[in-house]
C-alpha cells in the first residue's frame, strides 16, 4: 500500500488529557481534586461540547451547581485554562517532524473537541507541526461518525486507501477502517508507532 497522509487524534495521542493532572495544577486537597475532576469533566458536559452543543459559559455554570460554594472560583479556573495543562507524549512531536522529513507524508489532526479548543488550537505547540486539523465542535459530528472522515478526506483531497489513522480509541479505529481508512490503535508507545510508519511508508 502508498502511504501519503497521517492523520492523528489529539488526546491520548499528541497530548496527555488527564483530569487529575489538570486539577493538581490549582488544587492539592486530594478530596477536592477527585471531586473537581469528576465535576468539570464530565462526559455528560465533555461530549456535548465536543459536538458543539453546548457553550462554556453553560457548562461552568451547571459545574458550579454541584460544586460547593468554596470550589466554584477554582473550578472556573481549571476549566478556561485546561488547554494550557495537556502536556504532549514522549517522543510524539518528533515523530511527526521525522515522518514529514524522511516520508514526505501530510500531517493532519482530526479530533473530537470543544470550540473553545478549536478557537485557541494556535497556541498548542505541537499542532505547529500539522498541515491541517478538524475539529468536531466546528462541525457537529464527532467519531467514530463516517461523515466526520467524508469531511476531512473532502477538506485537504485524501485518499482513504492512501491514509493512516492514528487513534487511542478502538471504536473509533472500527469506524475509520469501515469508511476506508488504513488504522492504528495507539497504546501510548511513540517508539512502537515508529516501527509501524518505518514499515509501511516509503
Amino acid at each position: 500500500m502508498m502511504i501519503k497522509n497521517v492523520v492523528f487524534d489529539f488526546g491520548q495521542v499528541l497530548v496527555h488529557f488527564v483530569p487529575e493532572y489538570m486539577v493538581r495544577q490549582y488544587v492539592t486537597n486530594e478530596e477536592d481534586v477527585k471531586l473537581l475532576s469528576e465535576v468539570v469533566f464530565d462526559r455528560l458536559y465533555w461530549d456535548r461540547l465536543d459536538l458543539g452543543t453546548i457553550t462554556d459559559e453553560e457548562t461552568i455554570l451547571l459545574c458550579r451547581e454541584r460544586l460547593p460554594q468554596r470550589l466554584r472560583e477554582v473550578a472556573e479556573k481549571i476549566y478556561w485554562n485546561w488547554i494550557y495543562n495537556i502536556p504532549e507524549i514522549d517522543g510524539m512531536k518528533e515523530l511527526i517532524k521525522y515522518i514529514k522529513e524522511r516520508y514526505g507524508v501530510g500531517v493532519f489532526v482530526l479530533s473530537n473537541i470543544s470550540h473553545y479548543f478549536a478557537n485557541h488550537s494556535h497556541e498548542i505547540d505541537i499542532l505547529k507541526e500539522a498541515d491541517g486539523c478538524i475539529f468536531s465542535a466546528h462541525l457537529g459530528i464527532t467519531k467514530p461518525d463516517h461523515r466526520i472522515f467524508a469531511h476531512l478526506c473532502q477538506k485537504f483531497n485524501l485518499k482513504p486507501e492512501e491514509t493512516v489513522f492514528v487513534d487511542d480509541n478502538e471504536n473509533n479505529i472500527k469506524s475509520s477502517i469501515e469508511f476506508g481508512l488504513n488504522g492504528y490503535l495507539f497504546d501510548g508507545n511513540s517508539k512502537k508507532l515508529k516501527e509501524y510508519f518505518d514499515n509501511i511508508l516509503i
